[in-house]
């Protein structure tokens, strides 16, 4: 499967616009898509908790509460159809949601721009609850080294607006304390395709491939995800054209893979039992098909009768090893005994030979 975890939404984007973008993607090859809504400025504190304008467009992705096959999810919504579902605290109505096939699994994704981390770290949770993906855009060198290392709950993504001076350098020890954490970082192919021959679009170009490099540089091609950011159809590429261009810039054709599936696919289900599991550590799983629930009892018996036969098995070698020990002594003891009968034998015969 192929993610792509950064499509552009707004409130000012048509529905149409944004379903020609989801069907351009889903015949591109892309399976999931994230739409990602963008907030600057400072970061609001009401109302609580914060609401999720992202309209759910098709059934949640099934690492997330309420996710599942299409078909578990109609043949249980038939029977109620006047209800809603709650799905990270924003409630869609189940006929809002197509059936068509023809679109992606569509995830809602929120972008925070962080200038002082003071403003923005105590509201990191409730965003977390009411999206499905969080995601860093840090703007200085603060901000990142918080991002990096500093956040109560570590972001699933750092998105860098690489076509900026980002006006400090990478480091290696950071950019790898945050990937240990968890945290993955986001290359946007789209910034890369600015429009135009003016000297701000030459120079945003240039400050994209340089900033890539160092970002590479920094995490040795490790824990990298790529993602489109179109704001519209012409704004995406094919999977293979996308590993081409990261070969160009320094990721090699393996890790350039994996960038576009198994990376993303590890955020998403991450987060998924983040939001799913007990106190996002512990999830729970239906029984395989044809499998057995033993009851307390049974599992009692069974270690006991474990613990039986291990007593069994620690007695029967000490046995052994006791038995062992007397027939050694006695062959000993009869060897000793015949030596010296021999001996004694043997002088009688010297004196009766004299």
């Amino acid at each position: 499967m192929l993610y792509d975890l950064n499509i552009a939404w707004s409130p000012t984007t048509s529905a149409s616009e944004l379903e020609r973008t989801l069907k351009f993607a889903k015949n591109l090859g892309y399976d999931v898509v994230a739409l990602n809504q963008t907030i600057t400025g400072n970061i609001p504190t009401q109302p609580h908790p914060i609401s999720n304008p992202i309209p759910q467009l098709t059934h949640p992705h099934p690492s997330f509460p309420g996710g599942g096959s299409p078909t578990n999810i109609t043949s249980t919504t038939t029977a109620r159809t006047t209800t809603t579902r709650t799905t990270n605290l924003s409630t869609t109505a189940l006929s809002a949601v197509p059936s068509s096939s023809s679109l992606p699994t569509v995830l809602r994704r929120v972008t925070l721009t962080v200038t002082d981390p003071s403003t923005t770290n105590y509201r990191l949770v409730d965003f977390a609850r009411s999206y499905d993906l969080l995601a860093l855009r840090p703007t200085n060198d603060k901000a990142f080294s918080w991002a990096c290392l500093s956040t109560t709950e570590p972001p699933a993504i750092i998105s860098l607006d690489l076509t900026q001076f980002l006006g400090f350098h990478i480091h290696h020890r950071t950019a790898m304390a945050a990937v240990h954490r968890g945290t993955r970082f986001e290359i946007c192919y789209s910034q890369a395709f600015l429009s135009g021959n003016t000297v701000d679009a030459q120079r945003a170009r240039s400050n994209f491939i340089g900033n890539v490099l160092g970002l590479l540089r920094a995490t040795k091609g490790r824990g990298i995800i790529v993602s489109s950011e179109a704001k519209s159809a012409l704004g995406l590429r094919g999977p293979a054209d996308v590993v081409n261009l990261l070969a160009v810039w320094g990721l090699g054709p393996e890790k350039g893979t994996e960038a576009l599936g198994t990376v993303p696919r590890a955020v998403v289900v991450n987060e998924g039992v983040k939001r799913r599991g007990f106190r996002g550590v512990v999830d729970i799983v239906q029984t395989a098909p044809g499998g057995k629930v033993r009851s307390e009892e049974e599992e009692g018996g069974a270690e006991g009768d474990a613990k039986l036969s291990k007593k069994q098995r620690k007695l029967q070698q000490q046995q052994g090893q006791k038995q062992g020990g007397q027939q050694g002594q006695g062959q000993k003891r009869k060897n000793g005994e015949g030596g010296g009968g021999g001996t004694y034998g043997g002088g009688q015969q010297k004196k009766q030979a004299k």
